[in-house]
Parts: C-alpha cells; structure tokens; sequence
C-alpha cells in the first residue's frame, strides 16, 4: 500500500484555479526544502490537494528528484483527479496520509455537488448529524 501526502493549494482560491496550475503542462513539480524521508514508499501514491479546509483532488506522486541547489521535486502526474471531499484542518508544508485515510475518487458520472462543502461538513458534524 503506497503511502500519501496532502498539502494545501496555497493561492488557489477555487477549484477551477487548481485545475488552472494543471492545464496545458506535461509536467508538475512541486520544489520542497527537505526530501520525505519515508519518499520510497510515496512514488505510485498521491499527493492530495487540500482547498477550503478539504481534500479535494489527487495527483499520482512520479518520483522524487533533487535540485540544483539542494532542494527537493516532487514530480507528479498532470493529472488531477477529483475525490470526495473530506474535511482537513491547515497545516504548513506537506503531511503523509495513510492509504486508510484517503478519500475515494469520484466516480464516472458523480457530480462533486454531491458531497457537502467543507465547512458545512464540519458542522454537521460537531451537531453529531454526519
């Protein structure tokens, strides 16, 4: 079982300003100071976005690769895959997910209208109701 990371898409003020970072490129890479040290058992996980306090979308984790001036690439695929949302406090840099953890991905044909926005979520969920 691969192991994930999330990190929050820092600028993205909504879904359709991820999706923007992903049009029209052949390649993504995200520079980090330090290299994971469990990064072995990342590649061939996912990098989860978080947006509005909720995991929203993936991107498969391709490698990891070290700069020139000794910072770290996570190479990912160009492709983002939307998931159901899952509520997810802030938190600086990057974090593992454990496969357990992850949220599925949405289905063919699933509207992401179906699921509740984040902060709605958690309020329903502290009344106890979800």
């Amino acid at each position: 079982m691969p192991l994930h990371m999330t990190k929050i898409a820092f600028g993205a003020k909504s879904w359709a300003d991820l999706a923007s970072w992903y049009e029209n490129r052949s390649e993504i890479a995200l520079t980090t100071r330090n290299r994971p040290t469990r990064h072995a058992e990342m590649v061939g996980g996912s990098l989860y976005w978080i947006l509005n306090h909720s995991l929203v979308a993936r991107s498969e984790i391709l490698s990891f690769t070290e700069t020139a001036d000794g910072r770290w690439n996570i190479n990912l695929k160009p492709e983002l895959v939307r998931v159901h949302q899952k509520r997810k406090r802030a938190h600086q840099g990057w974090r593992y997910l454990k496969e357990d953890d992850a949220p599925r991905d949405l289905a063919d044909g699933e509207e992401v209208g179906d699921v509740l926005p984040g902060k709605m979520a958690a309020k329903l969920e502290r009344l106890g109701l979800i």
